[in-house]
């Protein structure tokens, strides 16, 4: 019988875990500045040591469903965090570019993991608002990382003793997840209550070798693509294209990664009563608005007004998605696709803010209308995975 203290417990652990993933996201982008100089590095090295990184963090997430299955979540979420820790440790002792590519490598594969086994079992033993807020926690960690890392630049510490101290940080819980190995065992199952508002009174039958099982990894892509496309190149929007002071411009697209944790926090409390894909789709209409907002926006007041809207509306849709795979595929599935989506997420996050900077080369502008395609696309696939998942056969659930 699950001990509701220990569950509880377990779920702080677990919230803990993803703001340790969140941790050193953006964090090399305040730190380069001052480390390529030192270092005698080209600045856009930079850019392959985040593609190295994101592509063996969509590798893991793709291979993440064996290996979960064979070693279970706690011990990946374990190897994990001691993976990203001991590279932001190595990155404060890098003398040149080897040492960074190693902890790229380190980083990419313990990020992926972790990304897909968290996910997964909050998907299948946790309500909406949880995760929900798991994800809010990973923007905690995204936020808090470079914040630090700002701080440390300003004082005595500098980049080498940031990365020590952050590296150190996920050092320490990695002890915490070695010492409470056992809580994974006190996992809630679902009560019959979450079984209905998640529709789950009967039982997907669909695999993860049918056209959804691929569909709903691609939808995943478009949404990081587009998420991560407006997070990095808003502040040159306004900055160069718009003429922004650079401070306006940085607050603005604060605002975005803001409203993006906030939203999620919010959602949290609504989502049990209004289900994923309501909210799902409340999202994508106010993500619309917002860039087609953004693509006019000429006063600082309305830019930061339109991330705001983009940023809300993008709030529920990763971890709403991610928390509707147990209702559209067959439980022995659902960690696979889980897995691949958290994999082509990354490859999304890859690419298209890549080639949304081959295009600002000839028009920022035209970044805006590139995103609100990626929506218009994100927003078509939503629908028809839905569509297929509401006609596949369902049997009834074990009680």
């Amino acid at each position: 019988m699950t001990n509701p203290r220990a569950s509880l417990f377990l779920l702080v652990i677990i919230y803990l875990g993803f703001v340790s993933l969140g941790l050193p996201d953006g964090t090399l982008g305040v730190a380069w500045p001052t480390i390529y100089p030192e270092l005698n590095l080209p600045i856009g090295v930079a850019g392959v040591i985040t593609i190295i990184g994101t592509l063996l963090a969509g590798i893991a997430g793709f291979s993440s469903g064996r290996i979960i299955a064979r070693f279970r979540t706690a011990p990946v979420v374990l190897v994990s965090c001691v993976l990203t820790g001991s590279a932001m440790v190595l990155i404060s002792r890098a003398s040149g570019l080897p040492v960074l590519l190693v902890a790229a490598v380190m980083l990419g594969f313990g990020a992926g993991a972790v990304d897909a086994a968290l996910n997964g079992f909050v998907a299948r033993h946790y309500s909406g608002r949880h995760m929900n807020w798991l994800h809010a926690c990973w923007g905690l960690g995204a936020t808090g990382g470079p914040l630090f890392m700002g701080y440390a630049l300003s004082s005595a510490l500098g980049w080498r003793g940031g990365y020590t101290v952050l590296g150190s940080i996920q050092l320490s819980l990695a002890v915490v997840f070695l010492l409470t190995l056992s809580l994974w065992a006190h996992a809630p199952t679902k009560t019959r209550h979450d079984a209905q508002a998640d529709r789950q009174v009967t039982v997907p039958t669909l695999q993860a070798s049918s056209f959804a099982g691929w569909l709903s990894p691609a939808i995943f892509a478009m949404y990081v693509a587009v998420e991560m496309t407006t997070g990095l190149w808003a502040g040159s929007i306004l900055a160069v294209g718009r003429g922004f002071s650079p401070s306006v411009a940085a607050l603005c697209a604060s605002a975005f990664y803001a409203s993006i944790t906030g939203g999620r926090i919010l959602v949290g409390f609504v989502v049990e009563r209004w289900g994923n894909r309501r909210l799902i789709a409340i999202g994508c209409g106010v993500a619309v608005v917002g860039t087609l907002l953004f693509a006019f926006a000429h006063t600082p007041v309305l830019a930061g007004l339109s991330l705001v809207l983009v940023g809300l509306g993008f709030a529920p849709v990763y971890p709403c998605l991610m928390h509707e795979v147990p209702n559209r595929f067959a439980p022995e599935s659902v960690q696979t696709v889980i897995g691949r989506q958290s994999g082509a997420a990354n490859l999304g996050g890859a690419f298209l803010p890549a080639a949304a900077g081959a295009l600002a080369q000839y028009s920022l502008e035209g970044i805006p209308w590139v995103i609100f395609g990626g929506i218009a696309l994100m927003i078509g696939s939503i629908r028809l995975l839905d569509r297929i998942t509401d006609r596949q056969p369902r049997v009834p659930a074990e009680s």
